[in-house]
């Protein structure tokens, strides 16, 4: 799985012909990796001001506003590809237009077996 991640101030930075090359970029990698049969699942995620964490404890639950973690960056996005390897998988996300402004995780999926913990 390949993580956008984002943060408030990185994207209030960059001008309109920025955000429109980081558009058209994704498309033309999108549209690559379904070429390549690869593609699994891609989402931009929203706002986190819209995010909410469920937390049940003693069999009661509770909601709170926004993402569990407190952290000046957020998950923005993800893809979720099909790769022979990590190494392949590295190669997408160095591709991805996120990586030169803040930062792309690549975090295996794990099968049912669970061996990659």
């Amino acid at each position: 799985m390949l993580l956008i991640y984002s943060n408030a101030e990185s994207w209030e930075s960059l001008s309109a012909e920025q955000r429109d090359g980081l558009s058209r970029a994704h498309e033309s990698l999108t549209r690559e990796l379904l070429e390549q049969g690869l593609l699994v699942s891609s989402a931009g995620l929203a706002d986190p001001i819209t995010t909410r964490t469920v937390q049940v404890r003693d069999e009661t639950t509770t909601t709170t506003d926004g993402p569990y973690a407190e952290a000046k960056e957020h998950l923005a996005g993800l893809y979720l590809v099909e790769c022979e390897d990590i190494d392949q998988a590295i190669g997408y996300a160095a591709r991805m237009p996120d990586a030169e402004y803040v930062a792309v995780e690549v975090r295996p999926v794990m099968d049912m077996s669970g061996l990659e913990m």
